[in-house]
């Protein structure tokens, strides 16, 4: 089991969560976060004084899949978010050592 988390401009989220659902993701969690790469933010005026924004809005959404839909996470993923645009973001992915259902009880792939 990996989380799969990705590091997205906000207005490709519905792409995003559309590309996941079609190949079979059915739960994941989205964050409202701040943060810059080589972006580096960029500069906008309000009220005629002009000020720089350090830290550009994005979204943070995590996945878990089993290991061998991984890459088929990632691939969708990537599709979805790709604007050719600097900032489009990153994907990690990390292992998950245990996954246990609340609900029922059910653990690891069961769980997820």
């Amino acid at each position: 089991m990996k989380i799969v988390m990705a590091i997205i401009k906000p207005f490709k989220l519905e792409e995003v969560r559309d590309a996941l659902t079609a190949i079979g993701v059915h739960g994941l969690t989205v964050t409202e976060v701040k943060g810059y790469g080589r972006q580096k933010g960029h500069t906008e005026i309000y009220r005629g004084a002009e000020y720089a924004v350090s830290f550009l809005p994005k979204l943070k959404i995590e996945v878990a899949v089993p290991s061998e839909s991984v890459a088929r996470a990632i691939e969708a993923i990537s599709g979805a978010a790709k604007t050719g645009q600097i900032g489009d973001g990153k994907i990690f992915v990390t292992p998950i050592e245990q996954a246990v259902r609340i609900r029922t009880g059910e653990t690891d792939d069961d769980a997820l």
